[in-house]
């Protein structure tokens, strides 16, 4: 685990999911009959958080909820995972935010988010924070809040000498802003990393990872799912092998993934030795239904890791 004071501060969207489950993932136009419903604890950030925590790390959250009652539930399952939720505030006259979710039998995923209390975070909150971020070895950041609250943090955390990792999604209309590539990693899945440079979706790694170091990107842990991580860095540029599973649904494996990127780097791991780390994680996060309830345990990442040695 992480050594002591070397905590992993998350500053991202707290949602609730709303999760159907269905044959397939309609088309455009297309209605179809699902099957269960159930409301599932989610958000990039919350989830991240949870990864965190589970792997063992402790884990710091910076965000808001509505002050409704998804809210409160929002907030006691982050606390009851172990996640530091003293700098989540609850939102007066603003709804907790929500994301539709179909859920196809093949495991793969259409989702839609209705922000809610995650767009009013602002760098007054992320300020409030400083005294967490100032210690932390590692910062998270993804784009379910404004751009100017992300662009905000990944400055201050330069300032305290904090690694910070972004999971560049949802992505913006428009080019990335310089402030958010000047991230120390970024991470995208395939389809991010398409609309990032305007390459095809399935493009050589290689080719992408160029692409967004060229944009601007200090180094590139691109997410490939089921084909593992492709690593690119001013060291060069090198595959990372996956691990194979039985997917069953793969809502949050990216969060799985980037949350165990964090951790390992805030044990001082070498950037390949922390996204084989990471690999595993993601991987186990396909097993299980569910956004925070897939997030793997530490004991579960390393019996992967062992068997695979």
């Amino acid at each position: 685990m992480a050594e002591a004071g070397g905590h992993v501060v998350i500053i991202g969207s707290v949602n609730m999911d709303l999760v159907v489950r269905a044959p397939r993932i309609p088309a455009r136009g297309e209605t179809i009959l699902g099957g269960e419903f159930t409301t599932i604890p989610g958000g990039k950030g919350a989830n991240q958080a949870v990864a965190v925590a589970r792997l063992g790390a402790t884990s710091v959250l910076v965000g808001r909820v509505g002050d409704d009652d998804f809210g409160g539930r929002l907030l006691t399952g982050l606390r009851n995972c172990g996640v530091d939720c003293r700098h989540v505030q609850r939102t007066s006259g603003v709804a907790s935010g929500i994301a539709l979710i179909v859920v196809g039998d093949d495991g793969d995923n259409a989702i839609t988010v209705a922000s809610g209390a995650n767009f009013a975070v602002t760098p007054a909150d992320v300020n409030a924070a400083a005294d967490v971020i100032r210690t932390a070895r590692v910062c998270l950041l993804q784009l379910e809040l404004p751009i100017e609250t992300v662009a905000h943090a990944i400055q201050l955390c330069r300032l305290f000498n904090v690694e910070t990792i972004l999971d560049p999604a949802p992505v913006p209309a428009g080019p990335l802003p310089k402030e958010l590539l000047s991230a120390n990693i970024i991470s995208p899945n395939e389809t991010e990393a398409a609309a990032l440079t305007g390459l095809p979706v399935g493009a050589e790694p290689a080719t992408v990872a160029a692409a967004l170091l060229d944009k601007g990107a200090q180094q590139v842990v691109l997410k490939l799912g089921s084909r593992g991580a492709f690593v690119a860095g001013p060291d060069g540029m090198r595959h990372v092998e996956p691990f194979a599973v039985d997917v069953v649904d793969t809502t949050a494996a990216g969060d799985a993934f980037t949350g165990a990127l964090a951790v390992a780097r805030a044990e001082g791991r070498s950037l390949d030795e922390a996204v084989l780390f990471a690999n595993a994680a993601g991987a186990l996060a396909c097993t299980q239904h569910g956004a925070q309830p897939s997030m793997p345990t530490l004991e579960a990442v390393q019996g992967v890791l062992g068997v695979h040695v």
